[in-house]
């Protein structure tokens, strides 16, 4: 069966063919990469300038004169050490309690097959249909007055961890790789006398490790970019996250040292993707084929 593609293998095969090929990609590429970096280049930079020179029109492109000062003004002044702190275990907790609590439901719809499963999946796909802003007043006044216990969560990590377990989207995407996992390794488990939680721990979550890795970033990253949230939980601004903070504390603080704290604030993130770019990709292949 041949493949068809934008350039033939002939065009290919020809010198000028390949010359061209090669100048039209690698000037595609370069373009692109200009477009998704200089954004960065621009922020990165931006903070080495002197406070006249970033308002100054046109902008200058490189700083006239380099200097670091931004930055570490930002780290002092801001207070960043204890709010990158604060967003740390507010993303860790959340992380944790989605990776125990989704990977579970998970495995009980795919695998166990309880009673009225397809139904009880329908009712937590419906909840990605409701906007997340329809869903802030009831999860505030649950956070507020706990059901039951009748306590009050807010200014507590607990406020974030709990709400962030209830994400149908890193459910649904466990289901359909558990649902994937061929059946034949599931029953040689069983005949070797393992039970359901042996199996899920020593069988399902070593083969699930791709997915596993894209529904940490996608839980880490949630938390570390939200803003609302946290704003309307947390009014003790010592407990806020990086991104309340540098929103709440950017009133009198030069621009200068306001791009240096977002530079800041934005590198554990781009570390975190660069780390595990190859497992994101393997995770969101992985469900797509079977066997």
């Amino acid at each position: 069966m041949s493949t068809r593609t934008l350039v033939s293998p002939a065009t290919l095969a020809r010198p000028r063919g390949r010359a061209v090929y090669w100048t039209v990609f690698t000037g595609v590429v370069v373009l692109f990469a200009i477009a998704f970096l200089f954004p960065v280049y621009w922020m990165v930079t931006g903070a080495m300038k002197s406070p006249d020179e970033v308002a100054k029109t046109p902008p200058t492109l490189a700083p006239k004169e380099w200097r670091l000062s931004g930055y570490s003004d930002a780290w002092d002044l801001m207070q960043l050490p204890q709010h990158l702190w604060n967003t740390v275990v507010q993303a860790a907790g959340a992380w944790l309690f989605q990776l125990v609590f989704c990977t579970a439901a998970a495995y009980a719809l795919s695998r166990l097959k309880p009673a009225f499963g397809k139904v009880i999946l329908g009712g937590i796909l419906a909840t990605l249909m409701v906007p997340a802003q329809a869903l802030v007043v009831p999860k505030y006044l649950t956070v507020a007055d706990l059901p039951l216990i009748h306590t009050s969560l807010l200014n507590d990590p607990l406020a974030i961890w709990l709400p962030a377990v209830a994400n149908a989207f890193n459910l649904y995407l466990l289901k359909r790789f558990f649902d994937q996992i061929p059946r034949d390794v599931l029953e040689a488990a069983e005949i070797d006398g393992a039970g359901k939680l042996r199996t899920l721990w020593s069988i399902v979550l070593p083969m699930s490790r791709p997915v596993l890795g894209v529904v940490s970033i996608f839980a880490l990253v949630a938390v570390w970019q939200d803003f609302l949230w946290p704003l309307m939980v947390f009014s003790d601004t010592g407990k806020q996250p990086i991104s309340v903070a540098l929103v709440q504390l950017s009133q009198n603080i030069q621009l200068t040292v306001l791009i240096a704290a977002m530079v800041i604030a934005s590198i554990p993130m781009v570390a975190l993707f660069l780390v595990f770019q190859r497992h994101i990709i393997a995770g969101i292949s992985a469900g797509s084929t079977k066997g």
